[in-house]
């Protein structure tokens, strides 16, 4: 069985200031693209040219700009900064506000968002076991009234929500193991990995682990959403393309360098250190759109349904305008034949 794919754009919310990424995320519904995310972090990685918009009031001017995307976070961490309940009061807002068109992505968190606020930042078995009693209490403060909650965690004493929607707001799990990844075949509605990462991750880890989840909780593949955020990086000057992967080297940092790292200068100085070629590793880097996108099936091969391009450039409407002339209807295209070919008998 095929299922829909869905195509998005990544808000860089670390690059760019809340009304410059909101004239952005605009611009990618007029081109054509089906979905917008954005992270919600208290810091950025670079602090220089670095900014931080807060997700929560940009998803509520983005749903009053915008008419048919989807949109929503990924991720937001549900477990430090915020208290579960105030995620479930916001969302239900949300989701009230722009019924069908909501999205919480969730996740464990890191290091920079958190402990600047004074907070110790704990072993991944207890920020996991944090991430599923928070989803545990925001679905019991969307589906019940007056909930008394006594977690490890989290307590409530009489909480309601008092604004939600008819239906719930459908929560995603961001994962890169497979311990999250299963709790999203489990528990979730979707699926959130990224890009970039040697496809025996992919193969090999979290897609078994996500069908293993699936399975163990009496479930379809086409329950939960398997979205993965591409880094994509596409221009027509091949050098140009490579530079502006420069501002998000932070990513090809593994994550024992940058385990503990609390600060963003210091993200910033270990950063600068990488050369350009390791910076761009995480990127798919083109100027031939056909070469572009037979690169970006190869996820949809391996059964990704939801695609996020994440742009590392500057010129955002620049790459925005290419992306809905060049590659989208060239993506949309080939899926379409390949579906085609596959459901004819002959």
């Amino acid at each position: 069985m095929t299922y829909p794919v869905r195509l998005g754009y990544k808000a860089s919310a670390e690059q760019f200031g809340p009304s410059r990424l909101l004239d952005y995320a605009v611009l990618a519904e007029e081109v054509g693209f089906d979905s917008v995310f954005i992270s919600d972090h208290l810091q950025p990685w670079n602090h220089d040219g670095g900014h931080a918009p807060a997700a929560l009031p940009w998803l509520g001017a983005l749903g009053a700009r915008t008419e048919r995307i989807v949109f929503g976070t990924s991720v937001l961490t549900p477990t430090f900064r915020y208290h579960p309940a105030v995620v479930a009061q916001a969302f239900g807002t949300l989701g009230e506000l722009y019924p069908g068109r909501v999205i919480l992505g969730v996740g464990t968190g890191e290091a920079l968002n958190e402990v600047t606020l004074g907070m110790e930042w704990p072993e991944i078995k207890e920020r996991f076991a944090r991430l599923k009693e928070a989803i545990e209490l925001i679905e019991r403060l969307w589906s019940e009234e007056r909930v008394t909650f006594e977690g490890r965690y989290y307590t409530t004493h009489n909480a309601t929500i008092y604004d939600r929607p008819l239906n719930a707001v459908p929560i995603y799990i961001g994962a890169a193991g497979p311990a999250a990844t299963r709790l999203a075949g489990r528990v979730a509605s979707g699926f959130i990995t990224t890009s970039g990462k040697g496809r025996d991750l992919y193969t090999e880890t979290l897609l078994p682990a996500l069908r293993e989840g699936i399975e163990q909780a009496g479930r379809f593949a086409g329950d939960v959403d398997t979205l993965i955020e591409v880094k994509v990086s596409f221009d027509h000057d091949r050098q140009r393309a490579i530079e502006d992967c420069r501002f998000w080297a932070p990513l090809a940092l593994t994550p024992e360098e940058k385990m503990h790292v609390e600060d963003p200068l210091e993200m910033q100085r270990l950063a600068s250190e990488l050369p350009i070629e390791r910076a761009a590793s995480r990127f798919i880097v083109s100027t031939d759109p056909d070469e572009h996108v037979d690169r970006i099936l190869e996820y949809v091969e391996l059964g990704f349904r939801h695609l996020v391009f994440h742009g590392p450039g500057d010129d955002q409407e620049g790459f925005l305008r290419r992306y809905g002339e060049e590659i989208l209807p060239r993506i949309r295209e080939r899926i379409a034949a390949a579906e085609a070919a596959e459901g004819d008998p002959e």
